[in-house]
């Protein structure tokens, strides 16, 4: 399975395809809609690279007025890294002073499978925009996040078929006074995601993390594993959704959920994409439904069974 659609909508706005050169279109009021900027990432002659596109959106909007940009696509993202987008996008900050959502990586498999997105330093990010509140990014490929402090940002979201151990470990490093939003795709080993449980336990203490609200450890070849770690993890008490889904997740790990500490205190738990079997996910939904938890427990999947052995995968990868 892979992501079958672009952002329709980010940062609570609808997402506005800046158009290719010579395209007529009506704008919309610069803080209306998150400007999603693409370049082909298999470029050939005469395509404009993103770089290019830009400068001339740069150039058509007012920018000052712009709250959301959606990067897309850029020229060669499986082997070029997005740092030259990166740079850009801190070269214009006196352009974009209203600048607060940033999505970088917005690709479908045919324009670069998530695996292979070629990521930088976001972090420069952070520095250079004080009051971002929102960062989100596909692709862990060479993806750096060290440890930084950033006083506003709410959201932070990393899709990826594979988080590394390290990359895990520096993110949950960091001093997010202000972060109610904490989403990680884990991923499977075959794309990079080595990280483990032990990885996870600065972001589950909860101790760098006073406002966390949400958290989502998602896509997870190990969901069985993590679960047990949140099981018990002392940020759950503070949350008001866990979020577990689009991984491997069987009864063992709905079991480690039941026998931890009480999860009635949420709004919503969501595992949806599973390997619970319909007696699990029954006993899940009955525990927590009559004290107002929403349980999502839908996409219930069949494990791949054959000679060798049984198979189980991940919701996204590749």
């Amino acid at each position: 399975m892979t992501i079958g659609n672009y952002l329709r909508e980010f940062h609570e706005l609808p997402v506005f395809e800046f158009p290719a050169p010579g395209v007529p279109a009506e704008l919309p009021e610069p803080a209306a809609a998150a400007w999603r900027l693409s370049a082909s990432t298999y470029s050939d002659d005469g395509d404009e690279p993103w770089l290019t596109l830009f400068e001339r959106f740069l150039k058509s909007v007012d920018t000052s007025g712009v709250r959301a940009v959606v990067v897309g696509g850029w020229e060669d993202a499986y082997e070029a890294s997005s740092a030259a987008v990166v740079d850009a996008l801190i070269a214009a900050r006196e352009e974009l002073p209203a600048l607060e959502a940033v999505f970088l990586g917005d690709m479908l498999s045919e324009d670069c499978e998530i695996s292979w997105i070629v990521q930088s330093d976001v972090t420069k990010l952070l520095a250079a925009y004080p009051r971002l509140v929102t960062l989100a990014v596909r692709g862990a490929t060479g993806l750096e996040f060290p440890p930084v402090r950033h006083e506003a940002l709410r959201r932070l979201v990393v899709q990826s078929g594979g988080l590394p151990g390290a990359l895990v470990r520096d993110i949950g490093g960091c001093e997010l006074p202000a972060l109610e939003h904490l989403e990680l795709w884990l991923g499977t080993d075959w794309y990079g995601g080595d990280s483990t449980p032990e990885d996870l336990a600065p972001i589950l203490s909860g101790e760098r993390l006073p406002a966390l609200r949400t958290l989502a450890l998602r896509n997870s070849v190990t969901q069985d594993a993590v679960a047990a770690a949140v099981a018990g993890a002392p940020v759950v008490p503070r949350l008001t959704e866990l979020d577990l889904s689009l991984g491997v997740l069987t009864d063992v790990g709905g079991e480690a959920l039941l026998a931890g500490q009480p999860l009635t205190h949420l709004k919503r738990l969501d595992l949806e994409y599973h390997y619970l079997s319909r007696e699990m996910s029954e006993r899940i939904v009955d525990a927590l439904t009559p004290s107002g938890v929403v349980v999502d427990v839908s996409d219930r999947q069949e494990p791949d069974v054959h000679e060798g052995g049984v198979d189980r995968y991940t919701a996204v990868g590749e």
